[in-house]
């Protein structure tokens, strides 16, 4: 390496701290010495980038003290933080590119259903209705809580899973992740651990980011986390949450075990950990999972879910399960960050809920995702793609690619032919999911997407095998 692109190098590091706010404004950098020991370089190297960045006005010195950050603090950007990994596996850039392509790009790789699958015929329904409302419930704002009706009526509906939880102990969010978001916020302070499942929804990765936490993966089984990693984890890291699914796991479509459930729960019996418990899924279940909320009482575990995934993603609304403690500190948070939830969105999804024509919806819904599943899992094996295994319930296929082919240069080469896949590494905090994609089966219902892989595999294998 020339000296020139070492010295570059050295910039480039520094800069990248100053990004991600590692060093921050008026932090001290490394000795000239340590530097040059970390990065295998020389002094006179190191001296001379400082030097360039002093210039550059980004550090300053001070005589017989060193070299210090300077200027403010810089935006946070989010994909400066962790290890850098291609912008076809980053999670932010995978959601991006799911929500603003146009109808023509197919989407085997989102996590969400077709809009033909949602419940429209109910939340028109409800909006004609509400049109009619009274002039409260379309223009003032929510209780601190959020609607009184629809915490009833989450009260009652959760009884399903075991979960007995009084509305006082429900607060109504705008979305999930604005929920998990609050309780991170909560909990969490900078440089904490938190465990999350390897791999996990990509988007727990992202918003730990902002958080700007440890974030430590725990090997998912087929019966839920490996109890042994779970185990080493807690007595090496001493985290303080951990982030889960127990109903339909995304992106495995696995089920926590009642075994896996119990240990995992006595594990944390000593400990500080709080457990976040995903169940957004818990509608498409044909059979309720074990629920870690349930079995612990919520003494220790938070639930939280929404509704974006069988009503409507247009219409925003999360909720959270915790102890009255708790939700008491997590309202005042809520208020202090985006003053209340909607009023009116959460009436439109209590009249969806109690419209008679949801339960028969969903029932359809659930028949049609047991017999795509099956239709995806036939049409992949046919190009070679096999399931890691064949869920139960949901939406979603972890699917292993053939010996010798990474799932990001795959995707890189199917964005080219308009399709959009999600591959194994933006859900592995390891980055040990090379060979995985995940698939939803109710956006893999065109032939064309087969075909297009069919035709990427085919040039792959061609490549590896010369």
């Amino acid at each position: 390496m020339r000296n020139g692109t070492r010295i570059h190098a050295v910039m480039v590091e520094v800069q990248s701290k100053i990004a991600s706010r590692t060093y921050l404004s008026g932090s001290r950098l490394p000795s000239v010495r340590q530097q040059a020991q970390t990065m295998q370089v020389s002094v006179s190297t190191v001296v001379e980038a400082y030097e360039r960045l002093m210039a550059e006005g980004v550090v300053t010195s001070v005589k017989g003290s060193g070299f210090y950050v300077n200027g403010p603090v810089p935006p946070l950007a989010l994909t400066q933080l962790g290890p850098k990994i291609d912008r076809e596996v980053d999670p932010l850039w995978i959601s991006r590119q799911s929500l603003e392509t146009n109808q023509n790009v197919l989407k085997p790789g989102c996590g969400w259903l077709p809009s033909s699958w949602l419940y429209e015929t109910g939340v028109r329904r409800s909006l004609r209705q509400l049109a009619r409302a009274d002039i409260i419930e379309l223009c003032e704002y929510a209780t601190p809580l959020g609607h009184p009706a629809l915490r009833q009526l989450l009260s009652r509906k959760l009884t399903n899973t075991g979960i007995e939880v009084p509305p006082e102990q429900i607060m109504l969010t705008d979305s999930g992740t604005q929920a998990i978001d609050l309780i991170c916020r909560f909990f969490l302070e900078p440089n904490d651990t938190v465990l999350v499942d390897d791999p996990c929804y990509f988007n727990f990765h992202a918003l730990l980011k902002a958080h700007r936490v440890k974030v430590i993966g725990i090997p998912y089984t087929s019966n839920g986390p490996d109890i042994n990693a779970f185990e080493f984890a807690l007595k090496e890291y001493s985290p303080r949450l951990y982030i889960t699914n127990s109903g339909i796991h995304n992106p495995t479509g696995a089920v926590l075990s009642p075994v896996t459930a119990h240990k995992l729960l006595k594990l944390i019996d000593d400990t500080n950990l709080i457990i976040i418990e995903d169940d957004i899924f818990v509608d498409f279940e044909n059979t309720p999972a074990p629920r870690l909320a349930s079995l612990d009482g919520l003494s220790r575990v938070i639930q939280i879910g929404s509704f974006s995934k069988t009503v409507s993603a247009s219409i925003r609304c999360g909720y959270i399960l915790a102890r009255k403690d708790w939700i008491e500190h997590l309202v005042d948070l809520k208020i202090a960050t985006s003053f209340s939830s909607g009023r009116l969105t959460a009436e439109v999804i209590l009249m969806t809920l109690t419209d008679s024509g949801y339960r028969r919806h969903m029932e359809k819904v659930r028949l049609q995702l047991a017999d795509q599943m099956i239709k995806t899992v036939a049409k992949l094996k046919d190009i070679g793609i096999e399931p890691w295994l064949v869920p139960k319930a949901g939406m979603f296929l972890w699917c292993r690619l053939p010996e010798g082919i990474d799932a990001t240069t795959i995707a890189r080469a199917c964005l080219q032919d308009g399709v959009i896949l999600a591959p194994g590494n933006a859900f592995s905090q390891s980055l040990n999911a090379s060979r995985f994609l995940r698939f939803n089966v109710a956006q893999s219902t065109d032939d064309r997407i087969f075909d297009i892989l069919k035709k990427v595999l085919s040039e792959k294998n061609k490549s590896f095998s010369t």
